[in-house]
Formats: structure tokens, sequence, C-alpha cells
């Protein structure tokens, strides 16, 4: 129960906005994203955080890190994923818990290495990013760090899908992406079968019938497979912070100690016994970065 405490209070309990930048990025396949930045330009150090499912720059984490990291002597920008900025995107398509080719041409678009943040869904698509890239990643990336990324997507799933989580998480995702989902419809009639999407309940009925086949997969056991990044951190080659609480209401404990067996020498796994999903207490959490990230 105090992870669940943990996880809301965060994010009913934001901290203040800061003022942000925007620029709007054309994609390599003729769509664009929104990526807001916050700091001066002129910093030595840039620090990329791509935020978590349905998240945004205005996510409570993207306040905290957009106040603390400039006045640690970074400059901060955080890209949007498709139709998170608050316009929906051009193409029938979205984004998913393994768009690592996202990651990548983004990280790319950057004419410096970087410092990458990813969390929950972010984290979990720039893990698989840095263990495909292996060593070609250090040629943009100095240290990432990912916070409650979710290692083994189907173990989430499942967690995701029961109990207490079910009634307050995934109706709390669904409510938006469901809507989102049909409005892409609209824009694309027989994308996906529109009576499927409105009576899903669940983040694998959704994932079936629309994040999985409108991403190349062939169902929602083929993209949560294939899009875990639990299976690349032993091929990691950039220094890495993992950072899950082990009481996160969204993988538990057990598979979270499995996915996470085998890593490469560079990664550094945290695993406190508190802090929920993303729930960890704000001060702590902007300071254990800036740590890590400084070294």
């Amino acid at each position: 129960m105090i992870g669940h405490l943990e996880t809301i209070r965060a994010a009913i309990f934001p901290p203040p906005r800061v003022s942000l930048r925007r620029e709007r990025w054309e994609t390599p396949d003729g769509d664009f994203i929104d990526v807001d930045f916050a700091g001066d330009a002129g910093r030595q150090r840039l620090a990329v955080l791509f935020h978590g499912l349905e998240g945004c720059s205005d996510s409570h984490y993207a306040r905290l890190l957009a106040r603390a990291l400039p006045q640690a002597g970074w400059q901060l920008a955080i890209p949007h994923w498709r139709g998170c900025s608050g316009e929906a995107n051009r193409l029938p398509r979205a984004y998913h818990s393994g768009d690592s080719a996202e990651v990548d041409w983004i990280v790319r678009k950057f004419s410096r290495p970087i410092d990458a943040i990813g969390v929950s869904l972010g984290g979990n698509a720039l893990l698989k990013w840095l263990g495909e890239r292996a060593g070609a990643a250090t040629a943009h990336v100095r240290k990432a760090a990912a916070i409650s990324a979710p290692l083994d997507l189907a173990a989430a799933g499942r967690a995701l899908d029961r109990g207490l989580n079910r009634l307050i998480y995934t109706r709390m995702f669904l409510s938006t992406l469901k809507p989102k989902s049909l409005a892409k419809l609209q824009a694309f009639p027989g994308l996906f079968d529109a009576e499927r999407l409105s009576g899903s309940r669940t983040f694998r009925e959704f994932d079936d019938v629309f994040t999985a086949p409108l991403h190349g997969f062939r169902g929602v056991d083929h993209y949560w497979s294939s899009s875990s990044s639990g299976p690349w951190l032993e091929h990691v080659a950039v220094p890495t912070l993992v950072l899950n609480a082990r009481n996160d209401p969204f993988l538990p404990e057990q598979d979270l100690v499995t996915a996470t067996r085998k890593t490469a020498p560079c990664v550094l796994l945290e695993f406190p016994p508190r802090g929920g999903h993303v729930g960890f207490p704000g001060a702590w959490l902007a300071a254990r970065l800036i740590e890590f990230l400084q070294k």
C-alpha cells in the first residue's frame, strides 16, 4: 500500500512549473514531435529526458528535473512521444514502450554527446536502445539513467491488469489512450477495430488491438516480449543507472530481480525498498541523478 501512496502523492503534488521553450522537429518519416527546453542553450552539458506513458513536459518528474538540472549546470531537453505534446501527430501510428528507433533519431539529432534520462516507458525505450546500440551508443550518450522502467513488459502488464492496479492506474491511462486512439481512427478509417478498442479494459486488450498492430507487432505477446529492455541490459556500454523501487506497483519485486540477472559491468542497479512508481522524494531523486551524472 505504501508503494501506491508514494506513486499517487508524487503525481498529485507536483513541483512548480518552470519556463520552457518549445521547438517542433520533423521526423524522418514525415511526422513531427515537439521538444521543450529548460535552461540556457549555452550550458556546457545537455540532458535529454524521455517521459513515461501519457506523460509530457508537465509531468511531475519533468517539472522536477526542468528546475534541478539547469540549476546544476545542464540544459534539459524533453522530447515528447508522438501525440503527447497536446496535438495529434500526422501518421497512423503513436508511440510504444520499445520504440528504440524513435530514441535513435532523437539522440542523433543533437549535435553533441548528451546525458540521457528515461522515466517509466521512456526508461524502457532508452535502455533497449542502449543495449541494441552497445558500444556505438557511447558516441552519442555520455551517461544514462532509467527511473522506474518496466524492464519486463509482460510482468508489468500482468501487474497493472489486476486488482487495485487495474482500478487506479490502468483505468487512468486508458481514459486518455482510448480517446486519442479513436480520434486516430477518424483520421484513418479501418485502422483497427473500434468496438474492440472501446471495450478494452486492460492493457493486454488495448495493446493487442491498438499498440501492437499499429507498430508492426503480431500481437500483444510479441509486442511485450520484443520491447522489454531487460534482455538488453547485458549489452549496454554506456555507464547507466537503473533505479527501481522494490515496492513499485507497476513491476513486482521478483520480476524486477529476474529481469536484471544479467547486466553489463557499466550498469549500476539501485533498488531502494521504497519509492513506488516514480514516487521517490523529489529532492532525493534530483540529487541522486545529478550525483550520478556529474561523476
